[in-house]
């Protein structure tokens, strides 16, 4: 692992303001995260554990503060760059596995490749690769109804992974998973964490999830308020 940070936040403030009440969801959050590392975001309900990381990954702007990702400031980009830069850089899973219903597990993965313009050939190819490797090689042509919790969650994965990023962000990755099924996932994570040395942000509220990471920061009221070294696994 090369010992330079791949995420820096500073004086990160997320406010929202409804017109009657103004919430302040992250108040002065300050964050780095090493290149290969996997980082568990843990606490109560509404601390603004998914609002930091759709903060830090762009999804949503900053009130006040910086993000600067692979040494680019995400929030200085214009809202067509910072989905460009999304799209080669980052990979997202979800709780909900927003896969398209009417695709089939390749032509889910595919689609990020092809968005991105890459050759409909090449995307295939890699989008069977990608599956192979998260262990659902054979089942390519299963649309998600015909695949369980733990299956949708892999070909998840494997359209979060497809375009190689240097970072995948996952909020809840586990939360709609039996125990047994996400600890599969949680395996598989750490196995791709290590072999790719991508980098990982997790939010979860599961301690079985945290303890996998190597850092568990521990979130209140907005602000990280602990840091624990779990050591990964």
């Amino acid at each position: 692992m090369q010992n330079d940070n791949i995420i820096q936040a500073e004086g990160v403030h997320k406010t929202y303001d409804t017109g009657k009440v103004k919430v302040d969801a992250l108040r002065g959050v300050d964050l780095s995260v090493l290149r290969g590392e996997m980082v568990a975001i843990m606490g109560p309900s509404g601390c603004g554990k998914t609002t930091l990381l759709n903060v830090l990954s762009g999804i949503d702007d900053v009130t006040k503060g910086q993000v600067v990702i692979d040494g680019a400031s995400i929030h200085a980009m214009s809202d067509k760059e910072c989905t460009r830069y999304r799209a080669e850089k980052m990979g997202f899973v979800f709780q909900a596995f927003n896969l398209l219903p009417v695709l089939s597990a390749v032509e889910n993965v595919e689609l990020p490749l092809l968005v991105a313009g890459v050759k409909p050939g090449y995307a295939r190819q890699r989008a069977r690769e990608v599956l192979a490797l998260v262990g659902l090689a054979g089942e390519e042509h299963k649309r998600p109804a015909e695949m369980s919790g733990g299956q949708q969650q892999r070909v998840t994965i494997a359209r979060a992974l497809v375009n190689e990023p240097a970072i995948v962000w996952a909020d809840e990755p586990t939360g709609n998973l039996d125990s047994e099924t996400s600890a599969e996932v949680m395996d598989l994570l750490c196995q791709l964490n290590k072999q790719k040395s991508q980098t990982f942000v997790l939010v979860t509220h599961d301690i079985a999830v945290g303890r996998r990471a190597d850092r568990i920061l521990r979130m209140a009221d907005g602000q990280i308020v602990e840091e624990l070294r779990v050591g990964g696994s």
